[in-house]
């Protein structure tokens, strides 16, 4: 099968399209998918960099979301049958530790990522855990492959970051950051559904203006403007009440002088950096709430899933490019211009 694949880590100079084996057949409870099309997060650019853990034989698959078409299933899959049309949740649990059993597959011990850890979804097949694909839903009008690829990981990632653990609710005020990213766009779209109030941030205008057009209530250019003072204004010296943060170091300060007294930070990723400092006489004499988050289980999963059904939470695609132009999709990605999902078909 043809694949985008990493012959070495060191950055995406050593992607290549490249024929590979094919995909295993499936067995009990798995499901094998013919691909038609994958989305880039910035994860993938973090793969190619070389992440510790991540891709450690070569060629390696890259690519965590994708959507397809049921090629075959392994012996008792029921949920799906060949020829549905199906998006993948690119994590995968073991379904058999005490924290899948009690349902929070995110947290299991065995947790992995396609294109991380595992072979990934840049090819023209992939073979997952029958759990780990759904149905796409009907709309009106039809999700495109691009849309279907793109819906997974950042929409369950913002639901569990905001729905889950922030608690967001109605009338709150919520700060999302680099508003262009898919999660902060997917943040915004369920923030917006719940009810709360959004301060998006970008470094670009354009970015900003379409922002408003999803819905965000204020927006701030976090390179022209200072954004904790930007906020205290805007809130009469309150603060905001959730900050969503994947962006890590260059952002950290900036986002605990937003928050209010009794505020949560909810992060998911750490773009600019892992390494932040806090004060910790602030945290807790202002009694905040750091939280971290990655990823969802099946049923944060299933319910997303249900809202898009209703149309609630479709995706943005940003740029749909060919398999053979994938190292064109990585530059989009690495040079930060996307708005939405950056695709590539395959």
């Amino acid at each position: 099968m043809r694949a985008c694949v990493l012959t070495a880590t060191g950055g995406i100079d050593n992607l290549d399209v490249k024929y590979v084996p094919d995909a295993p057949a499936p067995q009990a409870g798995e499901v094998r998918v013919g691909i038609r099309a994958a989305a880039l997060n910035h994860l993938d650019l973090f793969v190619a960099q070389g992440m510790p853990g991540a891709a450690d034989r070569f060629p390696h698959v890259v690519g965590a979301d994708g959507a397809g078409i049921v090629e075959s299933v392994g012996p008792n899959v029921t949920t799906v049958r060949p020829g549905d049309r199906v998006m993948i949740n690119p994590g995968i649990s073991d379904y058999t530790c005490e924290f899948c059993s009690a349902g929070e597959h995110s947290l299991c011990v065995n947790y992995r990522l396609l294109g991380e850890h595992l072979p990934g979804t840049l090819a023209e097949l992939v073979t997952v855990p029958a759990p780990n694909v759904a149905p796409i839903p009907a709309l009106v009008p039809p999700l495109s492959w691009g849309e279907a690829a793109a819906f997974s990981l950042v929409t369950l990632t913002a639901w569990r970051m905001l729905v889950t653990r922030a608690r967001v609710q109605a009338g709150e005020w919520v700060l999302i950051w680099g508003i262009g990213g898919g999660v902060s766009l997917a943040a915004l779209r369920v923030a917006k559904l719940y009810g709360a109030r959004v301060i998006a941030t970008s470094s670009s205008d354009a970015k900003l203006d379409a922002a408003k057009g999803l819905g965000a209530d204020v927006t701030l250019n976090h390179r022209t403007q200072q954004i904790s003072q930007e906020v205290r204004a805007l809130t009469k010296k309150r603060g905001v009440d959730v900050v969503v943060e994947n962006v890590g170091a260059a952002t950290w300060d900036e986002s605990l002088r937003s928050l209010r007294r009794g505020g949560r930070l909810v992060t998911c990723g750490a773009t600019t950096g892992p390494q932040v400092g806090i004060d910790l006489r602030r945290l807790f004499w202002h009694h905040w709430s750091i939280l971290g988050s990655t990823m969802g289980n099946a049923a944060e999963y299933a319910e997303i899933i249900r809202r898009l059904g209703r149309g609630e939470l479709r995706p943005t695609v940003d740029r749909v490019y060919p398999l053979s132009q994938a190292r064109e999709a990585y530059e989009r990605l690495e040079r930060g211009e996307q708005l939405g999902k950056i695709t590539v078909e395959i």
